[in-house]
């Protein structure tokens, strides 16, 4: 969590920015290291829920201004984190169930809560400056039930208790290696990686991106339907997009879809 003696709402609420297919969701407080506020939670979610009607939106990338991703949670008013229905793993969630493919950004620290707001992107692109941390057991705080799982679902049970239960401080290159980055670049290069990233996937089939993102986290969580991938693949085989990749596959040109 971070120390710095600034005021504890310098800085500016978290910014949405939408242009085309992607996007853009900035943490606008670097003075403190993008540590959240009580305040910053609806707002999150709104921008989430912004992300969710704008149908034409297929990446939500987040990033943070400044050194740090984000250094969690004001500890000074850590009770307002656990409001039922509008607390911080409430934002989380709603973030990992965004309909847009989600990419984080981490530039450098992250800390506490922010870990698991990267978590539930479904990318995470790294410089080699990232660091994190998870203190809850050495502010005496047990985590809420929807981070632990996320913890244990996309990094393992033995990788959760590791950073959980010592509070163990991790650089890039581990991050990477316990499955918590899935790209790791050098610091210059990480704009670059991330807008590629970001293009490569705004340029994909919005039915099949859209779909198999949701239908892959649900069979993580064990919540999938039964007929729900069935019925997706049906739709994609009777879409106007899958007619098009195929024509622009054998044309050997990129593809134009229309999202159905």
């Amino acid at each position: 969590m971070s120390k710095d003696p600034a005021p504890r709402s310098a800085g500016q609420a978290p910014a949405l920015a939408i242009d085309g297919h992607v996007a853009t969701l900035t943490l606008r407080r670097p003075a403190v290291a993008n540590r959240l506020a009580a305040a910053d939670l609806p707002v999150l979610r709104a921008h989430v829920d912004a992300v969710n009607r704008a149908e034409g939106v297929l990446v939500l990338l987040l990033r943070a201004e400044g050194r740090h991703f984000c250094s969690g949670f004001d500890i000074a008013d850590m009770a307002a984190s656990q409001a039922e229905g509008a607390g911080f793993g409430d934002m989380v969630d709603a973030l990992e169930d965004c309909r847009a493919v989600t990419v984080a950004a981490v530039q450098g620290g992250v800390y506490g809560g922010a870990t698991d707001i990267a978590l539930a992107c479904d990318f995470r692109v790294g410089s080699e400056a990232a660091q994190m941390f998870m203190p809850a057991a050495r502010l005496g705080l047990h985590f809420y039930e929807s981070g632990l799982r996320r913890y244990v679902e996309r990094l393992g049970l033995d990788t959760a208790k590791r950073l959980f239960l010592t509070g163990e401080t991790l650089d890039a290159r581990a991050m990477r290696e316990i499955g918590f980055l899935t790209h790791l670049v050098a610091p210059e290069a990480l704009d670059g990686a991330v807008q590629a990233l970001v293009d490569q996937l705004a340029g994909m089939a919005p039915l099949a991106l859209l779909g198999m993102k949701r239908h892959l986290n649900q069979i993580a969580r064990g919540t999938l339907l039964e007929g729900a991938v069935r019925e997706a693949t049906l739709r994609t085989l009777a879409s106007d997009d899958l007619r098009e990749g195929q024509l622009a596959w054998k044309e050997k040109r990129p593809a134009r879809f229309t999202g159905r």
